[in-house]
């Protein structure tokens, strides 16, 4: 099994250091939609996607309108199935999609690939049916019809420390949905295990800063207004940061931890390019 880590949408609000604790408070501000590709003996699978082709394109002043605060750049080339086809592969390679939550930064790309089973937690799924005549979810990301697989969010087993956590049919053990509510209602890591034994768990937005795992936990101010805003459940959220960082003082050796969002995390990835 092969991991690439891709960026699947570059934002670049202002704010600098309050959002990157860089620079002036003044400048501008650079995050990013850290995604996985992961080659497996079952096909290609996707742990988000970002924004897509339509976002890009089509729906382009719809996304800027949206995402006005991140100010997206909103570039094709940065689409995963732009990406996929530099690494010499095709959009119907895709045979699984594994998103955090449904949020449009994070489920763009799902029109791109839509032969793809897109694996989901029953809360996060009935969310987004729910909520689609309102703000968070947008129409054009669904409207072709997504091959759900939907999962009750308590079946599973412990992983951890985590409950409730299981693997998915049609896929290897080695990539796990894990609870981590707060940011929306069925928000879920996804763990993935490198060929080395070693898990890296892609975290979504339960948290955006990488100071947030840290012993003394500190964020940005204008980052951690962000996240306060888009939050749904502000107490759920703060205790999935307490049990991550729980996680990671118990099993730094075993377990990686990133965030959908900092820049900082995904650069420890893409110099090599894949893991």
């Amino acid at each position: 099994m092969r991991i690439h880590h891709l960026n699947c949408g570059t934002l670049r609000p202002f704010g600098g250091r309050l959002v990157n604790e860089g620079g002036s408070r003044f400048g501008t501000a650079r995050m990013v939609c850290h995604c996985l590709l992961v080659e497996t003996e079952q096909g290609l699978v996707l742990v988000d996607t970002g924004m897509g082709v339509p976002d890009v394109t089509t729906h382009a002043k719809l996304m800027k309108r949206r995402l006005r605060v991140g100010r997206p750049v909103l570039d094709v080339a940065e689409t995963a199935v732009s990406q996929l086809e530099r690494l010499g592969f095709r959009a119907e390679d895709v045979r699984h999609v594994v998103p955090t939550h449904l949020d449009l930064d994070h489920a763009g790309g799902l029109p791109d690939f839509p032969n793809a089973e897109v694996h989901v937690h029953d809360v996060e799924y009935q969310a987004m049916r729910r909520d689609l005549a309102q703000d968070r979810y947008l129409h054009h990301q669904f409207r072709h019809g997504p091959k759900w697989r939907v999962y009750g969010s308590a079946d599973g087993e412990r992983w951890f420390g985590f409950e409730a956590v299981r693997d998915l049919p049609g896929l290897p053990p080695d990539i796990l949905l894990v609870p981590l509510p707060g940011h929306t209602r069925g928000h879920t890591g996804v763990a993935v295990r490198r060929p080395d034994g070693k898990w890296l768990l892609n975290a979504g937005d339960a948290y955006f800063h990488h100071g947030e795992m840290a012993e003394q936990p500190h964020c940005p101010p204008g980052l951690r207004f962000f996240e306060n805003h888009v939050q749904v459940d502000g107490a759920l959220r703060r205790r999935t940061q307490e049990r991550l960082r729980d996680l990671l003082t118990a099993h730094r050796d075993q377990i990686e931890v990133f965030c959908a969002h900092d820049p900082v995390e995904l650069d420890r990835y893409i110099e090599p390019s894949s893991t």
